[in-house]
């Protein structure tokens, strides 16, 4: 590959260059980028080598994006910075999911962050042809400036509105199992680790597996002991499992918000010098990569995430060709392993 000198006064390399270079039209050059079987392998050759030696760096994206009326890309709001989203498992896998998808549809994924400022609010000012919005607050402005945009929205994890396509889990019916696990295994002392929230409606997630656990344990008259906390630092929860937990009527069995918040109470109990299962029952939600490596492996609730990405995807791809698709409910399952046990004789000598 050759490398051209570059002058401060070299003029901009341009399809016309090219064209001008191997004597052909300047269609002809562009067709050998973006229709490569409009032309014969040797004549396509001829202009990638043409366009090398002249050091063309290949359309203006900007340009382009223009001329299509279209920048090719998908943004997808989140809560939080970046490092957070990464650092979480289930966040993590489904970025990954959804952004396969979109690859696999020609287009790309741009992240947006929530705003923390008015200097740059990037659901006003990036350029994106549609926008997953992934758990975030239905009241935030980033959510209100997209929609003042217009620009095509699919919420996730999220409150179902009217007029807006969405994708969400069955988190009322896992968590329903969850609780229904503890009460079958025979547990009657029952704690709740949950996620804090100014306002349960505002958490769509939240609010639905609460409703779910007390599906379950108001049917056996079972009044639950709940502590909540919020997901960062994973120092908080740890702290609230371990002040739960550091009581004379303490719990013998939990259910978790997640699976980062169960395997935070497995090590509060440990701190305590319980034993799970024998001591204490923990029933996490999620089924992450985390759960089935922990020790001892953790029962969990199993959401689909490659599944939701790809729901995702394809309702956003719908809404942006003027569709308009009907809410999906992926299911949840309960996944059974170790850390969940009867009551042991502690619990029922009490």
């Amino acid at each position: 590959m050759s490398v051209p000198i570059l002058g401060p006064a070299m003029a901009k390399v341009t399809l016309q260059s090219i064209a001008d270079r191997v004597g052909v039209s300047r269609m002809t050059v562009s067709n050998a980028f973006s229709r490569p079987d409009q032309l014969s392998a040797d004549l396509r050759a001829k202009i990638l080598a043409a366009a090398d030696e002249l050091g063309y760096v290949g359309p203006d994206p900007a340009a382009r994006a223009l001329a299509r009326g279209r920048t090719g890309s998908v943004g997808l709001l989140i809560n939080g910075s970046l490092s957070e989203a990464f650092e979480d498992a289930v966040s993590a896998a489904f970025l990954a999911s959804v952004s396969d998808e979109l690859s696999a549809r020609g287009l790309a994924l741009t992240l947006l962050p929530a705003s923390s400022d008015q200097q740059f609010v990037p659901a006003r000012d990036v350029a994106v042809d549609g926008v997953l919005v992934y758990i975030c607050d239905p009241t935030s402005p980033d959510i209100a400036w997209l929609e003042r945009r217009n620009v095509p929205l699919v919420v996730v994890d999220h409150n179902v509105r009217e007029g807006i396509a969405s994708v969400n889990v069955d988190d009322r019916g896992g968590a329903r199992l969850a609780a229904q696990h503890l009460v079958d295994l025979g547990h009657r002392q029952v704690g709740i680790v949950t996620l804090a929230t100014e306002q349960d409606e505002l958490n769509h997630p939240a609010r639905e597996r609460m409703l779910g656990w007390r599906d379950a344990l108001d049917a056996v008259g079972v009044e639950p002991s709940v502590v909540a906390t919020p997901y960062h630092p994973p120092t908080q929860a740890y702290d609230a499992a371990r002040a739960l937990l550091d009581r004379p009527d303490r719990p013998t069995g939990m259910v978790c918000f997640s699976d980062a918040f169960a395997l935070a109470t497995v090590r509060a109990a440990e701190s305590l010098g319980l034993r799970v299962p024998e001591d204490l029952s923990v029933v996490g939600f999620d089924d992450s990569v985390l759960a089935a490596a922990s020790r001892p492996p953790l029962t969990t609730v199993r959401q689909e995430v490659p599944a939701k990405g790809a729901a995702a995807v394809a309702a956003i791809a719908a809404v942006m060709a003027g569709g308009h698709p009907e809410p999906v409910v992926l299911p949840t399952g309960l996944v059974v392993r170790e850390s969940t046990a009867p009551p042991g004789p502690w619990a029922t000598s009490r």
